[in-house]
């Protein structure tokens, strides 16, 4: 199976993608929407057939990027019956079994912090997605949003210490850096429910957490009951000048057709070293301005801002790092041609013999 944690560092919250290795299905838990175009970066980079955006919860503290991805990949919206949600595909409860590939995720309920807390588990029992239900040594509060004490408390107990030993256990937040726990570790240290504790003792701790209310609450829960479609419906874009993408490493990136197609409306930035250009193999394209990268943050003068700019180089790199010198240095509008040089020539696009800068 392909499995990778991704961090929000605003929010602490950890989205998580798991697919099938063979058929490339897959599923994105707890996406964020101002991560969404790292998240679907990654999944195009792999090759993933997203099949699900699955949702542990309505979250508090960032809206969800699910609708963001339902836009993009044609998934499907998945999240819990008692949410109170609106716009999904799939209302989950207990018992119900999500499917990829060869794998799937089964159903938990698990209210408390909130009425619709879902925990979905790997159907080998390896690993289970437990949102804010459980963390790692610790449990999400339950003083808004329906929270419940007791209700967690018995979530935890029979739907997650149930699980085997040595099953992992993903929350959908840590404060800490942390990023795994075992269900042995949690029923051996977690401070709030682990060891001897009994309902009483999770209760009063759990009522006498005193945490500040989340700053993004307003906004988010709003938001999270739409399944994270803004009021506008309009999906944002890293560009509004050309079909500009971002990586998953977040260089901002061009098709060289598109380039080619439009090359009057772009400045293109060439940032080989001279006698790179003379390559007979790979040319260069026509009206280009040559500043190598070495020189290019003694010359940012000289780099026009009337137009979007677009570095090259021969296989993307080094232009790759020079948009990000552009980008630093204040332009808005620049973008690394995919692929360089040896790109524009697999494709068989025009170049010149000319140098112009």
């Amino acid at each position: 199976m392909i499995f990778r944690q991704l961090h929000d560092p605003v929010s602490s919250t950890y989205t998580y993608v798991l697919a099938d290795a063979a058929s490339k299905q897959a599923v994105i838990i707890d996406s964020v929407f101002e991560q969404h175009a790292r998240d679907a970066a990654l999944v195009r980079e792999l090759g993933l057939d997203l099949r699900y955006a699955v949702e542990t919860h309505v979250h508090a503290d960032h809206v969800t990027g699910a609708w963001l991805m339902k836009q993009a990949f044609g998934c499907e919206i998945v999240i819990s019956k008692h949410g109170g949600a609106e716009g999904a595909d799939v209302y989950v409860d207990e018992g119900d079994v999500i499917r990829f590939g060869h794998h799937t995720l089964e159903v938990r309920t698990t209210p408390g912090h909130t009425d619709g807390c879902v925990t979905y588990v790997m159907g080998d029992r390896s690993m289970a997605f437990t949102g804010d239900t459980l963390m790692i040594r610790g449990a999400g509060r339950t003083d808004f949003q329906q929270g419940d004490a007791a209700k967690m408390f018995h979530s935890i107990r029979d739907k997650i210490f149930s699980l085997p030993d040595e099953c992992l256990l993903y929350p959908a937040h840590d404060y800490q850096g942390r990023t795994v726990t075992t269900v042995a570790e949690e029923r051996a240290f977690n401070p709030r429910v682990g060891g001897e504790a009994n309902e009483g003792d999770f209760v009063g701790y759990m009522e006498n957490l005193g945490l500040p209310h989340p700053k993004k609450i307003d906004a988010a829960v709003p938001a999270n009951l739409k399944v994270g479609r803004p009021d506008d419906g309009e999906v944002p874009q890293p560009a509004t000048w050309g079909p500009v993408v971002q990586t998953f490493s977040g260089i901002l990136e061009i098709d060289p057709e598109w380039v080619a197609q439009h090359r009057d409306a772009v400045h293109v930035l060439d940032v080989r070293e001279p006698e790179e250009l003379e390559d007979a193999q790979l040319g260069k394209i026509d009206g280009v301005q040559n500043i190598p990268i070495d020189h290019l943050r003694d010359r940012l003068e000289d780099v026009p801002k009337d137009k979007p700019v677009v570095t090259v180089c021969r296989s993307g790199r080094r232009s790759a790092q020079a948009m990000v010198i552009l980008r630093k240095a204040g332009w808005t509008d620049v973008a690394n041609l995919t692929g360089g040089m040896i790109r524009w020539n697999d494709r068989a696009l025009p170049k010149t013999a000319r140098q112009d800068a």
